[in-house]
């Protein structure tokens, strides 16, 4: 049995997948740069609690865990 790589997804404050950023995401850092990238451009246009943006992981078992939750004013030099 090999090596099962990881998936990510971008959620909301209400922990429902982000309406944008509703893509799977090959690692962490890819997740937090799409992020990063939207809240700095597109995501300026919204609210601080639209773009509260937290990640999720898939597990072994294939549900969804929270890695980093989601803060309620992500501002461009975005914090996780």
């Amino acid at each position: 049995m090999g090596i099962q790589q990881k998936k990510y997804r971008l959620v909301g404050l209400d922990g429902a997948l982000h309406p944008v950023l509703d893509a799977p995401y090959e690692s962490l850092e890819a997740a937090m740069s799409a992020a990063s990238t939207w809240c700095e451009g597109q995501g300026l246009c919204c609210s601080s609690s639209d773009r509260a943006i937290g990640i999720e992981v898939m597990t072994h078992s294939g549900s969804w865990r929270t890695v980093k939750y989601p803060v309620d004013s992500v501002l461009p030099e975005i914090t996780f």
